[in-house]
């Protein structure tokens, strides 16, 4: 039975609206009791930002660079309207991405490089890393944001024939997620086992996210509870 936050508090229910256009990180949040208020486009070019941030600094650990593309594509959205109203929540930015053999693998976008990835991937491990920034905009006013980045370690199937890569890559399914890879579509029945939380595999920690809610801003996860 859903679950009417009315019954389960007396505070106000908190908004959070989502800088993202990812379909598995919506899903997760409506799986886990949470409408968004909003849905935003963060635009943010992420080869550009990260080539920058290289520049800058160095090379980036895939845990800093999917905590930096979480928080810039929270900071993207930040004075967007929704419905012609300002945003009045709290603003999720995420980003993932896949380490295998001390690779880091985004997106691979094309058919190519996702077989080539998958013919890699067979057999061995990797660990996904999620990254996640909240920024209060509670009022309508930007305030303090905190991030966390959580990861999974996944471990593929060792016996996955060629049919099989060539009918996942036709589906079209492992070209716009990091890995070339689901674990909550069609790609799930290729991996072995995770060890993580599974949400995480997905781009969004479930967990992670009601623990920044609560020890950095002192929220209940249930305040965000409206399905």
């Amino acid at each position: 039975m859903p679950v009417n936050p009315a019954t389960t508090t007396t505070l106000e229910p908190v908004r959070l609206y989502l800088a993202s256009t990812s379909p598995a990180r919506l899903a997760t949040l409506r799986a886990a009791g949470i409408e968004p208020a909003g849905l935003l486009s963060p635009g943010v070019d992420e080869d550009a930002l990260v080539a920058s941030l290289t520049a800058a600094r160095g090379a980036l650990s895939a845990a800093e660079m999917v905590g930096e593309l979480a928080r810039a594509k929270a900071e993207a959205v930040v004075g967007q309207l929704v419905d012609g109203e300002p945003i009045d929540g709290f603003i999720l930015g995420g980003d993932s991405a896949f380490e295998f053999d001390g690779v880091i693998y985004g997106k691979p976008h094309t058919a190519e490089v996702a077989r080539e990835r998958w013919h890699k991937m067979i057999g061995g491990g990797g660990v996904l890393h999620s990254g996640h920034w909240l920024i209060d905009h509670r009022g309508g006013t930007a305030g303090g944001g905190a991030g966390a980045v959580d990861d999974a370690v996944v471990e593929f199937a060792d016996d996955i024939p060629e049919e099989e890569i060539d009918a996942y890559i036709a589906t079209g399914e492992p070209l716009s997620v990091a890995g070339a890879f689901t674990v909550d579509s069609r790609g799930q029945a290729f991996i072995r086992r995770v060890d993580g939380h599974p949400s995480t595999v997905v781009g969004l920690s479930v967990p992670t996210l009601r623990r920044l809610l609560a020890e950095s801003f002192g929220v209940g996860w249930h305040r965000l509870w409206n399905l």
